[in-house]
């Protein structure tokens, strides 16, 4: 076989297939009859002597052969609409196109609306599609299906692009009535009862519990390097509901000080420092190299890192 006897664009077709898993779904989305999409894949399976995508219980999944071509058949495509795509910049003021990006809530309350500020002046019909972590995995991101991920992260795929939006720190969160207001020291604080806020990972993530020593984050990693744990009353994967809790008088609240700072103007609630040392984390911009060389892609990058930028001085 080689590349004479080959019909390239079975390549789009192959690509489209193994993200739907589905052959309607690719026919739609490629503008063609779903006897056409059905053909095509009868030659992909000729092509490659492999069935690419076979049936099961849960719907069409894509051979082992299949799944090894997935990464580099989109790394082909991508090189080649590199190499066709207009060299003229992307203009923002009269694009309707919509970015897909990930982030956390805490994304969501501390970057987003400063985004959606400059959007609405340099590019009113641009729209945000906010997903959230436990929404996509990366090898669905590092496929192109998303545009951006913005978030805290332990670890991610060596193949992506990322850079450091800023550094935050933590604060704490809490009732003007909780009887630690006080006396707000290390004592106190270990006496009170806690609300602990995932800074959710990416896919699908499972329940948690006080037990779970290695994965309460780095507050309680802080505490556990001096031989303390604290009690935690509440599991929350929002931000957002746990500066509603820390109204409540017998709740502590530890969180990013960003999403803490956002309660500063709340009479209701005081906002601390912790009193013992919790390290600092990066807050992240991360992409697949497949959207590397987009310049509608590179003019987003940009304004969010300006953004950024401006916010941390």
């Amino acid at each position: 076989m080689n590349l004479d006897h080959i019909d390239l664009n079975l390549l789009i077709y192959l690509d489209v297939l193994l993200r739907e898993r589905n052959v309607t779904r690719s026919a739609s989305l490629l503008g063609i009859t779903q006897p056409a999409m059905s053909n095509s894949l009868k030659r992909l399976r000729e092509t490659f002597n492999d069935p690419i995508l076979v049936r099961t219980s849960d719907g069409m999944m894509p051979t082992e052969r299949a799944q090894q071509m997935q990464s580099s058949v989109r790394q082909i495509l991508a090189s080649i609409e590199q190499v066709i795509e207009p060299t003229t910049e992307f203009d923002a003021t009269s694009s309707d196109r919509v970015f897909r990006i990930i982030t956390s809530d805490y994304g969501e309350s501390t970057l987003i609306p400063y985004v959606l500020e400059r959007l609405a002046q340099e590019a009113p019909g641009v729209v945000l599609d906010i997903l959230n972590p436990s929404d996509m995995s990366f090898l669905e991101v590092e496929q192109g299906q998303v545009d951006l991920v913005i978030n805290r992260f332990d670890s991610m795929p060596q193949s992506f692009h990322q850079v450091t939006l800023w550094h935050d720190s933590f604060s704490c969160l809490f009732s003007v009535n909780n009887p630690v207001a006080q006396d707000f020291a290390l004592e106190s604080y270990l006496k009170a009862n806690h609300v602990w806020v995932s800074k959710t990972g990416m896919g699908a993530g499972m329940g948690i519990t006080p037990k779970d020593t290695n994965r309460l984050g780095r507050v309680d990693e802080a505490l556990l390097r001096m031989g303390y744990k604290r009690h935690i009353s509440v599991f929350t994967r929002h931000y957002q509901s746990a500066a509603l809790l820390a109204e409540q008088k017998g709740l502590v609240v530890t969180i990013p000080t960003r999403a803490a700072l956002a309660q500063q103007y709340n009479p209701r609630v005081v906002i601390k420092q912790p009193p013992f040392d919790i390290p600092a984390f990066e807050f992240k911009m991360a992409w697949s190299p497949l959207l590397q060389h987009n310049r509608a892609h590179q003019w987003l990058r940009r304004l969010i890192i300006d953004i950024a930028q401006a916010s941390s001085t």
